[in-house]
């Protein structure tokens, strides 16, 4: 499986990916060691080693200045509101909403959602809730983490784990025109459409 690093890469992420990869390979080799994973991992991405990978993401981030490959875009084509459009959507079978508007407000390496959603009985459900987007893993409650990192300039993506388990991946991608959100995971795909205030 070949797949395309990210505009801004985050060497800490890939860590953890590799960590990820590792348990995988564990369960079929119990005798895998973290440099098979590294290896496998280099190879998706395109290169020889795990080595040749590392020194390819820190060169990018010494161009970026340090530290800001883990900011956020400088133009945050997330943030602002967005409505669901439910025809063009692939929606969750436990969660068949009737409406939903997202808000993001995007700083630094912090990003604010709110959401309203009318949900298939018609009730009404209001949430907030703040992503660190730094590339780290950040626990809550029951053994739950949530690593939360920029994709490139639109896109944000998400691994939850429990126990060290990862339990879901998710995107949020802006279209280049900045007029379309999606929102996909395992189980569902979200279009949104962004709102002109």
């Amino acid at each position: 499986m070949s797949r395309n690093l990210p505009d801004r890469p985050n060497l800490e992420f890939l860590k953890k990916e590799a960590k990820d990869r590792l348990d995988q390979l564990r369960r079929t080799d119990p005798s895998a060691q973290l440099a098979d994973a590294q290896h496998a991992l280099s190879g998706e991405y395109g290169f020889a080693s795990w080595p040749k990978l590392k020194a390819h993401v820190e060169s990018i981030e010494v161009t970026l200045g340090g530290g800001s490959a883990l900011s956020a875009p400088s133009a945050a084509p997330l943030a602002g509101r967005w409505v669901a459009d439910v025809a063009r959507s692939k929606r969750h079978p436990a969660n068949q909403f009737q409406r939903a508007t997202i808000e993001f407000r995007v700083s630094d390496n912090r990003v604010l959602v709110t959401h309203d959603v009318i949900d298939e009985a018609g009730k009404a459900v209001h949430g907030q809730h703040t992503l660190q987007v730094d590339g780290l893993e950040h626990a809550f409650a029951n053994g739950h983490a949530l690593t939360a990192s920029w994709r490139g300039p639109r896109t944000l993506e998400t691994v939850a784990t429990q126990h060290g388990q990862v339990v879901g991946r998710g995107t949020y991608t802006v279209s280049a025109d900045g007029r379309k959100l999606t929102i996909t995971d395992e189980n569902q795909m979200i279009v949104l459409d962004r709102l002109i205030q």
